[in-house]
């Protein structure tokens, strides 16, 4: 009985968390967990590639290939349990499966088995006129074959019960994930909405407090000239109570003369004015939303980029004016010298800055524009005779002619069918390998390209060459 007992605790410790049976050739993972070697080989055909990985089972370790180790241990104690199952009594023999009752039509004990009417029969039933045309097999063979069918459907069943823990493992993975990324985005955003909350309430309680400071200087002029005039008007009381007191008859000559003397030689009455606008209020009747919305800009993890457009990677027949920042067809061609850089068919123009990382965003006017292309392109990308817009040349991009475009890799994708808005904002996440085109009047995103840059980029503009006399304009804001 110890032995016994000892036998199935090594069992349960000994038991494949896939297959749920003893290992067979068992393995190791880096993780420390152990296997069949079959068991993972076929659960890592099915789960796992070398792009995402191969993960443990059970505790979702992923490894960058499939490596395993051969589990010496293991596969000694798989042999120790094969020895304390030797000390165990010996299995009794299965006794062959019996089917109660005998015929009810001739008394015989049931020998064999109808496929056609699917039951069992007798001997003399076989060879009456009911079963003499039908499939007849031995009992106990058709026991044998039901087994075997039951067991290929175990087998199928626990299959099947594999693959359905494998998805819901994986499926369980995701929703962790998931939870996980909104979990940081949420964090994401309360911290980048709060940095913008604050710095507003910061400001207004600034604003609120230096307004509190010039009123309590106005209110000090004010009660201090309130003071002096309640001081004259008590003083013009009391000379006016005298002179009625001696008007009414009721004093002295004496007294009377003296009160005259007071009246007609007095000191001049204290001169009082009213206080006109006691303190200066100009520094608040400002545009706030506008001054804020300026200091604002320097708190801004991404703020909007002034950028320049660069004349020597600009295309013969385009015009580049105001500083650098508009640039149009001029409808003739210009003689400029052929330089590595310089695009000599498309009609486009790169920014000065290059980006090899980091997050960054601009702004263009395209207001009025019926043709243009805005995007970023590689820096060794092709710039010579007729230009590939797509992904794989180096060129992410969108662009408007019947309708809005984005340039990928299987050719245009419609974007939008209308498009009105004047001001076109692009996000360059190059580190994430994101790239986002927004209506930069509503903040709508139009579109966002994945990728994954390994060379500096830079902003490439086009206002495209059947579209002469308008112009397209990088927006400054600072």
């Amino acid at each position: 009985m110890a032995a016994a007992g000892a036998g199935e605790e090594l069992r349960r410790e000994l038991t494949c968390p896939i297959c749920l049976d003893v290992f067979t050739d068992p393995v190791i993972l880096k993780c420390g967990h152990n296997f069949c070697r079959p068991c993972i080989h076929v659960h890592w055909q099915e789960n796992g590639d070398n792009y995402s990985g191969y993960q443990c089972p059970q505790c979702r370790a992923v490894f960058s290939k499939q490596s395993f180790t051969k589990n010496y241990l293991v596969q000694n104690l798989v042999a120790r349990l094969d020895d304390l199952d030797c000390l165990r009594s010996p299995p009794a023999a299965p006794e062959p499966l019996a089917v109660e009752g005998k015929c009810a039509q001739h008394g015989e004990e049931f020998k064999l088995y109808c496929k056609s009417d699917g039951r069992p029969i007798c001997v003399i039933c076989r060879e009456s006129r009911a079963h003499r045309d039908h499939m007849v097999a031995p009992l106990a063979e058709m026991v044998n074959d039901m087994k075997m069918e039951i067991q290929v459907r175990l087998m199928k069943l626990m299959a099947q019960k594999s693959k359905c823990i494998a998805v819901r493992v994986e499926d369980e993975r995701t929703k962790s994930d998931a939870k996980l990324k909104k979990s940081r985005l949420k964090e994401k955003i309360e911290s980048d909405i709060h940095a913008l909350v604050q710095f507003l309430l910061d400001e207004r309680d600034s604003l609120l407090e230096s307004l509190d400071a010039v009123e309590v200087i106005a209110m000090a002029l004010i009660d201090n000239n309130m003071r002096l005039v309640d001081a004259e008007v008590a003083a013009v009381e009391k000379a006016i109570a005298d002179i009625d007191n001696h008007n009414s008859g009721d004093t002295s000559f004496k007294s009377l003369n003296q009160t005259y003397n007071e009246a007609i030689h007095c000191k001049p009455f204290t001169s009082i004015e009213p206080v006109s606008c006691p303190s200066d209020w100009s520094d608040f009747s400002g545009p706030f939303q506008l001054i804020a919305w300026k200091k604002m800009m320097h708190v801004l993890h991404t703020m909007p980029q002034n950028l320049t457009l660069d004349p020597d990677t600009a295309h013969a027949n385009l015009l580049i004016t105001d500083f650098d920042t508009k640039v149009e067809d001029g409808r003739f061609r210009g003689q400029k010298p052929n330089l590595p850089c310089r695009f000599t068919c498309f009609c486009g123009v790169l920014a000065t800055a290059q980006y090899a990382g980091g997050q960054h965003y601009w702004e263009v006017d395209v207001k009025e524009k019926g043709v243009w292309y805005l995007g970023v392109t590689t820096e060794h990308s092709n710039r010579k005779g007729f230009i590939n817009l797509r992904p794989s040349a180096g060129y992410w991009s969108l662009c408007l002619q019947d309708r809005l475009y984005a340039n990928c890799e299987d050719g245009r994708v419609p974007v939008a069918d209308y498009w009105d808005s004047p001001r076109v904002g692009v996000y360059l996440d190059y580190d994430n390998g994101r790239l986002c085109f927004y209506d930069a009047v509503t903040m709508k995103k139009l579109y966002m390209f994945d990728a994954c840059f390994e060379e500096p980029v830079y902003p490439f503009f086009s206002p495209g060459s059947c579209d002469p006399g308008t112009r397209m304009q990088i927006c400054h804001y600072y």
